[in-house]
């Protein structure tokens, strides 16, 4: 199992539960490890394995998931870590099951999403059904809760600052 990309293991994998109760009753730590069952992936690579499997490429991921295309090509070099909605904007850009999403979120050493959490609910929820990140951040928006991507409202201009030059002072006859 070591080495074997986990997006391609065809190899069903016991639960991570079964493991533990297997480590917690092995005599000795040596006993555990040669059974092949620990896993030695990076981020990135189960990144490539993911859009290997279907056939995407990183610009499509960086386009479906709304992430700058830089910080994509960034992930996937190893060169910066997403964070937990990065890591899941990814996930939904890429088209990932939820096991495929909780599975990157702890290759990222960010918090797996919590079906107690009500965000967290609904983007579960909106994974089950494929849903594109788009049509997350609409539920997500439809149901109050923060959205992974929001709009800039680049037609709306700030305000102006009046210049300093155009304050008028009062005169000490009108201030008395």
């Amino acid at each position: 199992m070591i080495g074997t990309p986990l997006a391609t293991q065809n190899k069903r994998e016991h639960l991570t539960e079964d493991l533990l109760k297997r480590l917690l009753a092995s005599s000795n730590i040596d006993a555990y490890l040669d059974e092949g069952e620990t896993v030695d992936q990076t981020l990135p690579s189960y990144l490539r394995c993911l859009i290997d499997e279907r056939r995407i490429k990183r610009s499509d991921v960086a386009r479906n998931s709304g992430l700058n295309p830089t910080v994509v090509y960034d992930i996937f070099a190893g060169k910066s870590r997403p964070g937990r909605d990065h890591a899941i904007m990814l996930a939904l850009g890429i088209g990932c099951t939820l096991r495929e999403t909780q599975r990157l979120l702890r290759l990222d050493s960010v918090a797996e999403l919590w079906c107690k959490d009500r965000r967290d609910a609904i983007v579960i929820w909106c994974i089950e059904r494929g849903m594109s990140r788009a049509c997350t951040d609409d539920e997500l928006y439809r149901l109050g809760e923060k959205r992974f991507w929001e709009p800039t409202h680049s037609n709306k201009r700030p305000r102006p600052r009046e210049p300093r030059s155009s304050i008028v002072s009062i005169p000490d006859s009108v201030a008395n």
